[in-house]
């Protein structure tokens, strides 16, 4: 069968030949549709991300859309290595795929299934998001800040400050559910009297997708709000930047959570519940999210482009 195959860590993966899977006992094979390209995905293959400590040669891809052999249609997760996602055929344990409504296509499915999840997850199972709070998404204009923000607001949050580096994109966040925008600098930096602004109005929840100079100076800002509920912020990506300053002063003089979110943080079990409510949540609401849609034969084109908008998303159409 055709695959992405990684031969080496560190490497581009390449597209080529691999052996069919065989499902052991407890194991189901899928056909698969559809697989969208990650970060998360990316760092697994690298051989870089806890989670993962396959050798090479083995199948990148964590998740993706299929049929089991019973013609049911299911998102699988985490198949088991050597196989992965982008491929015809993969393999997973039965306890981790779960039916997906007809009326949401392939496409869809496979693209909002990581950041939703993350999103999802963060705001419930570690934020405890309260209905009627105001959630700061920073980082909203790409697929996962994006997805960010209708979640948000589809759990019931009253009111939705997204942040980004570009006005064009942050006036099509406001077109999904935003109340409010904050435009950050190249660097992610913003006026500190803008971030006081937001949180002397009271923001429950921050939603952090940059880290960074900006995540500095919405940790300074909350630090700063005179309030008995704490600000639950919640470190889900690192696109600005690896680390930030943060002064002790920060946590010791204020009522704010610090808290990450991701694998490790939120068992298998539930993320897969999860994503059975994101799925369904999308077959009523119509969560948008911008996709491209490629043949896997195309995987070599666009693997190190670091490109995230719109959500890449490979077809076994090859």
């Amino acid at each position: 069968m055709k695959a992405a195959v990684v031969c080496e860590l560190g490497k581009t993966p390449e597209y080529g030949d691999f052996e069919e899977p065989v499902a052991f006992e407890g194991e189901v094979c899928v056909t698969v549709i559809a697989s969208a390209l990650t970060n998360f995905t990316k760092v697994r293959a690298a051989g870089k991300h806890f989670s993962f400590n396959a050798k090479p040669p083995f199948i990148v891809g964590i998740d993706g859309v299929g049929r089991l052999d019973d013609g049911r249609r299911v998102y699988f997760l985490f198949p088991r290595p050597p196989h992965g996602g982008m491929a015809e055929r993969t393999v997973v344990s039965r306890s981790q795929y779960v039916e997906v409504p007809d009326v949401v296509d392939d496409i869809t499915l496979a693209a909002i299934a990581d950041p939703g999840m993350s999103a999802w997850v963060a705001l419930e199972a570690r934020a405890k998001l309260v209905h009627g709070e105001t959630v700061l998404v920073n980082g909203a204009t790409g697929s996962a800040g994006s997805m960010a923000v209708q979640i948000a607001k589809f759990l019931g949050a009253k009111k939705v400050i997204a942040t980004g580096r570009n006005q064009k994109d942050l006036e099509g966040v406001l077109s999904i559910g935003a109340d409010e925008v904050i435009l950050l600098a190249d660097d992610g930096s913003s006026s500190p009297a803008v971030f006081k602004k937001h949180f002397e109005q009271g923001v429950d929840i921050v939603l952090d997708h940059l880290w960074g100079s900006s995540a500095e100076s919405l940790i300074a800002a909350a630090s700063a709000q005179k309030s008995r509920n704490p600000t639950r912020f919640v470190q889900i990506g690192t696109a600005s930047s690896p680390d930030i300053r943060l002064a002790g002063m920060s946590l010791r003089s204020s009522n704010i959570q610090l808290m990450g979110s991701g694998i490790g943080s939120v068992a298998p079990e539930q993320i897969l519940e999860i994503l059975a409510r994101l799925f369904q949540a999308a077959a009523v609401v119509g969560f948008k999210i911008a996709t491209e849609a490629l043949p896997l034969s195309h995987f070599g084109d666009v693997w190190s482009t670091g490109k995230n908008t719109p959500r890449i998303v490979f077809t076994m159409n090859v």
